[in-house]
């Protein structure tokens, strides 16, 4: 058992129970979009914050990505996962955004502890940046977990500052007014779990991230006998991945991934390369198996899938035999028809080790005829541009290139409807939140629940820094309603060293950069007479060919020394009137000739 705080000596009402029935589509879910509590029950007006039970996504709501909730009962706070997202392509020069956490900060001596359901980046990445900046509170996670996180934390040298505990999926955790117990689910990653999160109030079910897969590779099965434990003694609500709530029916199972690779293997003719996510574990264990099974040696390129395996293999949640390995320096020791690479860089990275592979550029492979390339995932939404660029230059070097749109090559890691329905029917939850999701996920999520019959009112939809609150009312009958107050949330952005010091300002002064270029206008102005001194000097970047535009630049240089001739004939006691009209005299003059608007920069130097 994980050493635990004592919990509150307090009663849990009984949650309200009720079998789920497939009913009439309502026309809408009312609860969550418009804050109504259920029309059962009015709010009860003269509950104090203390007694209530308080649900705040702080990330992953409304976008696929750094994943955060906290859970307040009274003055305890639990905080479920703390990920990152990568940046969309209008964030140039960003490495990560990570979850606003300025209000956990603000109450960072009440959190109790940071649980972590599996461990993907989306899910664990943001802990080594901002953990730290809430109170470094102690992170509970299952044993893969905790090799991941630590692997993370080694690179930012902050394992002698953060307490990372190994729980089991048996364990029960008592932090505060909570106690948590856990159930294994599948997902593309081993030891992932759901968490029970038992309050004063009653317990709600957060899915984490999740599939029913019957046939798993390398789990266990999906703990299907606990959540119906759970929905057996009452489930206050359910919290539950949405990712594919718009996809009927049931995913392909892992295991189906696993025979298609090892028939892609052995009909390949020559060297393998199979490209594929760091943590896919269970995908990565698959092609070892393919390999022994073929008799080839395995050779592996990126540094994050070769620390994955190394930990996988050390915590025993992969199994490979040592003599399959073989260094990239030494594969052309072996026939090409015994060699398979497993590579980063699946969803196109321009610096991954496919991507370089794919222009030529990597040091030890070199694409060639007879090469067959196995893509063993789907572009993430953003990355299809990327994808298609690599595979166009796996083309052209000679090899074959098989991807998931032509053969199945990769199964996800989240539950289409057929699993989303089941894990409703089994928990039985009086109220539900869809997470882990776009909008319309989350709105398909919701449609989903109505027709397994859960009131159209007790259905909340949020988005990230909204409050969800619960109380019981006078019959002890708990009662739920979005507050009107929010948390405000905004993106934190990552960039290098710094967290949070690129804001919106910066941001959009790099979106500028990016589309329009800049454009310098640098004047030198004598310090006695205020006059200009020679011509003005001016500098492109990214907007135009300076030696292609001369009318262009001459009619800016005669409109500048106009500028500073009507700035210049007074006494002035500093330029900032002079760079002011010289930024937007000169940003419209260029406009108007261009139709683009560059950053200008002027610069006043006196002398």
């Amino acid at each position: 058992m994980v050493p635990t705080e004592p919990a509150r000596t307090q009663a849990y009402p009984r949650t309200h129970r009720r079998p789920i029935t497939r009913g009439r589509r309502a026309p809408g879910i009312g609860g969550g979009r418009n804050g109504r509590t259920n029309r059962s029950a009015p709010f009860p007006r003269s509950t104090s914050a203390e007694s209530q039970l308080r649900v705040i996504p702080l990330g992953g709501l409304e976008e696929v990505g750094k994943n955060m909730t906290a859970f307040e009962y009274g003055r305890d706070i639990i905080v479920v996962d703390l990920g990152l997202m990568f940046p969309s392509e209008d964030m140039p020069g960003i490495d990560y955004v990570v979850p606003d956490y300025h209000y956990l900060q603000q109450h960072q001596d009440r959190i109790k502890a940071l649980v972590i359901t599996h461990g993907h980046l989306d899910h664990i990445g943001a802990i080594p940046y901002l953990l730290t900046r809430i109170g470094t509170p102690p992170v509970y996670a299952t044993r893969l977990t905790v090799g991941l996180i630590q692997e993370k934390l080694e690179e930012f040298n902050l394992t002698s500052t953060v307490m990372v505990k190994e729980f089991h999926p048996d364990d029960t955790i008592k932090l505060g007014a909570f106690e948590l117990s856990f159930f294994r689910v599948n997902h593309n990653i081993p030891d992932g779990v759901g968490i029970a999160i038992k309050s004063p109030l009653g317990t709600i079910v957060h899915t984490g991230d999740f599939k029913i897969d019957f046939t798993p590779r390398d789990e266990q099965p999906a703990e299907l006998h606990k959540i119906a434990k759970l929905g057996g003694e009452g489930v206050l609500m359910l919290m539950s991945d949405s990712t594919n709530a718009e996809h009927p029916g049931s995913s392909i199972s892992e295991r189906d991934i696993g025979k298609n690779l090892d028939h892609l293997i052995e009909e390949a003719p020559g060297r393998v390369i199979v490209s594929t996510f760091a943590t896919l574990v269970s995908r990565v264990q698959q092609v070892f198996d393919a390999a022994e099974h073929h008799n080839r040696k395995v050779a592996i390129s990126g540094y994050s899938l070769e620390r994955t395996i190394d930990i996988s293999i050390k915590l025993g949640a992969m199994h490979v035999k040592r003599d399959m390995f073989v260094r990239l320096r030494d594969i052309d020791n072996y026939p090409d028809n015994k060699v398979i690479i497993i590579s980063t860089g699946s969803q196109g990275q321009e610096n991954s080790a496919l991507g370089r592979m794919s222009r030529g550029e990597h040091r030890q492979i070199k694409i060639k005829q007879g090469d067959t390339v196995l893509l063993s995932s789907s572009p993430i939404p953003g990355n299809e541009r990327a994808v298609q660029n690599l595979m166009n230059g796996l083309f052209r070097l000679g090899a074959k290139v098989i991807y998931n749109k032509i053969f199945d090559l990769h199964t996800s890691g989240h539950g289409y409807q057929n699993d989303l329905r089941l894990m409703l029917a089994l928990t039985k939850p009086k109220y539900f939140m869809p997470i882990h999701g776009e909008r319309h996920m989350l709105e398909a999520h919701a449609t989903l629940a109505t027709d397994m019959g859960i009131p159209r009112d007790n259905i909340f939809i949020l988005s990230n820094g909204s409050i969800l609150e619960m109380a019981a009312g006078r019959t002890r009958e708990v009662i739920a309603r979005i507050s009107k107050t929010r948390i405000p949330n905004t993106a934190v952005l990552v960039d290098g060293l710094g967290v949070g010091d690129i804001g919106e300002v910066v941001l959009r002064d790099r979106q500028v950069m990016a589309q329009d270029g800049m454009f310098v206008i640098i004047v030198t102005i004598n310090h006695s007479t205020h006059a200009l001194i020679g011509d003005p000097e001016i500098i492109s970047r990214g907007f135009m060919y300076m030696k292609g535009n001369d009318k262009l630049i001459k009619e800016t240089v005669d409109k500048v020394k106009d500028i500073c001739k009507a700035h210049t004939t007074k006494k002035v006691e500093n330029w900032s009137p002079l760079r002011n009209a010289l930024r937007d005299d000169i940003g419209i003059h260029l406009f108007q000739k261009t139709e683009r608007r560059p950053m200008i920069l002027p610069v006043v130097i006196e002398v």
